[in-house]
């Protein structure tokens, strides 16, 4: 299966970034399922129905969400109606969070892709456990047994957590990513279980920017601890950061992980990589 998971998709210039490029890159890459994390998508913080009707029009088949899942109050029924729409799994449960932490979707060509979406502890909002949560929805869709393809998006600040969250499910998933920090690593690779792994898919957003945030009010909080206002979504291009991955038809583990960047001011450095369709 040849599928491709997009970063966190940062307003306006997020969402106008994919619509631009997502169309192109599905027919170029021979995308079978598009997973987008769009806890951003509405003005930087949480996802309406609109910005998420957007992102499906793009293209995105899923959108998972993160620590801003209910920013906009509008997601807490949303989510209820939209099955493409998945919050973290390792809600407390005494929170009765609404909506499912993973989905079972059937791709237009029968295969079958679990996604998962986990938050993170360390340096976030207290949660309950991420690894517990992930043997939970893990065992819901064994890959190779029940699902073609199985990817967990390990929503959270510390790299370190993330990287354990790929071994831990190592074998186990097809990919796991890291999201939430915006910034696009180094490090993709096919770990020794067959599961493709990424740090940090990056941001859909512009870049000329501190995290997809005009500069002027994180540089203020920074230097005076001041805050004179809300941050607010840079505008200009963006650059649309992901990570592109093909698995074996047989096992459901990775053959190959490639990143996406392209677009906006990170192409300009940062050659993209020509992934052959054929």
């Amino acid at each position: 299966m040849r599928f491709a998971f997009f970063g966190d998709v940062v307003g306006k210039s997020g969402r106008d970034g994919l619509a631009d490029h997502l169309p192109g890159l599905r027919r170029r890459l021979g995308l079978e399922f598009v997973i987008v994390n769009a806890e951003n998508a509405a003005a930087g913080f949480g996802i309406t129905e609109n910005t998420a009707r957007e992102l499906f029009e793009a293209g995105a088949d899923c959108l998972t969400l993160g620590n801003h899942s209910w920013d906009q109050k509008e997601a807490l029924t949303y989510i209820v109606r939209e099955p493409r729409l998945i919050r973290p799994a390792n809600y407390p449960i005494l929170s009765d969070a609404p909506g499912k932490g993973s989905t079972l979707f059937q791709t237009d060509s029968g295969k079958t892709i679990m996604v998962i979406n986990l938050l993170g502890r360390v340096h976030m909002d207290a949660m309950d456990d991420p690894f517990a949560a992930a043997d939970r929805e893990l065992d819901k869709a064994p890959l190779a047994q029940v699902a073609d393809a199985v990817v967990v998006d390990m929503h959270c600040e510390a790299t370190s957590e993330k990287m354990a969250m790929g071994h831990y499910c190592d074998g186990r998933a097809s990919l796991v990513v890291g999201t939430h920090t915006h910034v696009p690593t180094a490090d993709a690779q096919i770990l020794g279980g067959g599961t493709a792994y990424q740090t940090d898919a990056g941001a859909c957003c512009d870049y000329d920017s501190v995290i997809g945030n005009q500069k002027e009010e994180p540089l203020r909080r920074f230097t005076t601890k001041i805050s004179q206002g809300r941050y607010q979504p840079a505008s200009g291009p963006a650059t649309v950061c992901g990570v592109f991955v093909e698995t074996d038809d047989r096992t459901g583990l990775a053959r190959r992980i490639e990143p996406i960047r392209i677009g906006g001011r990170l192409s300009e450095y940062v050659p993209v990589v020509e992934m052959a369709t054929a």
